[in-house]
């Protein structure tokens, strides 16, 4: 018959001082393991909330990334008419020809670091409309004015509304800080595209985003640029090209479990010295369960289950001590185009549930050692131990 599992929670109360450490070294595992892992669902959740259905985007074959492409004039121009681009009212195409550079800014703590300009088309906000303006005005072109993400300004020095920062030997003033709704865009500073190219001397553009009047349109838009071998450039859906930079989320993914099996060895010893401990502390009380009837297997499973009961509560505590940073804005760079990007903790219910089953993991294997050890006490010397 097996042990009823009040035997092990009331043990748990009983050595209060031991569970305590058990837990509160499981949580700090947990903890850690569940927000390193937030980072990168919520970098992911960027990238793969960004562009708009039916948004092409259009860069030179061979580019990974806007940032290393090149679009000239030319194909601009040949492009803009073609049939599947929509119109506005007045008959002109909705497009944007994009400039992305990097330049490099001062943090408001300290240190800099670079930050992306993307230098956008007469409807390039247009195309956009996960992004809104929040305060200021939109900048004007040709008057050295930019607007800027709210989240990505309030990481850096002189870019309030009404500020002005160095590009170069130009002097930029911020007119306006813009929401994208925890996309990309979140971690970009917008300027007028032909002025960006004026600036920096770029005789090209990056990259062109066009709006297509229909998925059907958007299929043979894109079979005829790509099979147009004068303009040698790949189109791809906006949504799709968003949702495959995530490289730099992986790497995160990756030091992410690095430190939780490293972390987790830690936890182990702890939880296998608590359970040796408590095995130790009940030796006759085994071997009474034994003359009771108990079979080893079912001392085994008893203890596994309080190892695993343990590891549980510390997951449960490591959760509630990561929660407070779930939505709270942080950055990195960026493996794509080393620019800063700015994303949030974002703390999902699949992941709150992984961490409890890594909590589990971690006491059941903590515990296998000492309950095998509980298991095969012989019954007489159990009995006569003090």
């Amino acid at each position: 018959m097996a042990l009823p599992v009040k035997y092990n929670i009331a043990n748990v109360f009983v050595r209060w001082r031991s569970t305590i450490s058990t837990i509160i070294g499981i949580a700090m595992v947990v903890a850690v393991a569940i927000l390193v892992q937030a980072l990168a669902v919520g970098l992911k959740k960027s990238g793969a909330d960004t562009g708009v259905e039916g948004n092409l985007l259009v860069m030179r074959k061979g580019a990974t990334a806007e940032s290393s492409s090149q679009v000239t004039v030319a194909q601009v121009k040949t492009i803009q008419y073609l049939p599947g681009v929509a119109q506005d009212d007045q008959g002109n195409p909705l497009i944007s020809a994009d400039v992305l550079v990097l330049i490099n800014l001062p943090r408001r703590t300290e240190g800099e670091a670079n930050v992306m300009i993307r230098g956008i088309g007469a409807r390039g906000k247009d195309l956009r409309s996960q992004v809104h303006l929040v305060e200021g005005r939109w900048f004007t072109p040709g008057h050295r004015e930019v607007v800027i993400s709210k989240r990505l300004a309030g990481r850096f020095a002189d870019t309030d509304v009404g500020q002005k920062f160095k590009m170069g030997a130009n002097e930029m003033s911020v007119v306006g800080h813009f929401d994208a709704g925890h996309t990309a865009f979140d971690s970009e500073i917008w300027m007028d595209g032909d002025e960006t190219r004026s600036i920096f001397t770029r005789e090209n553009y990056s990259s062109l985003l066009i709006k297509s009047t229909d998925p059907i349109a958007a299929t043979n838009l894109t079979t005829r640029i790509e099979k147009d071998k004068t303009l040698s450039l790949k189109v791809i859906p906006e949504t799709e090209f968003y949702r495959t930079q995530t490289a730099t989320g992986k790497a995160i993914q990756f030091v992410g479990s690095f430190l939780a099996i490293a972390m987790s060895i830690g936890a182990n010893f702890a939880a296998m010295n608590t359970m040796y401990a408590s095995v130790g502390a009940r030796t006759r009380e085994v071997g009474t369960l034994r003359v009771l009837g108990f079979r080893r297997r079912d001392i085994l499973l008893s203890f596994l289950i309080e190892g695993a009961l343990l590891a549980f509560l510390g997951g449960i505590l490591g959760c509630i001590l990561a929660w407070p940073m779930n939505g709270v804005a942080t950055g990195t760079m960026s493996f794509n185009n080393f620019s800063e990007v700015v994303f949030e903790f974002r703390i999902t219910p699949l992941l709150v549930a992984q961490a409890l089953a890594f909590a589990v993991a971690l006491g059941v294997i903590g515990s296998f050692l000492p309950a095998i050890r509980a298991a095969r006490l012989p019954v007489i010397s159990s009995l006569k131990s003090i």
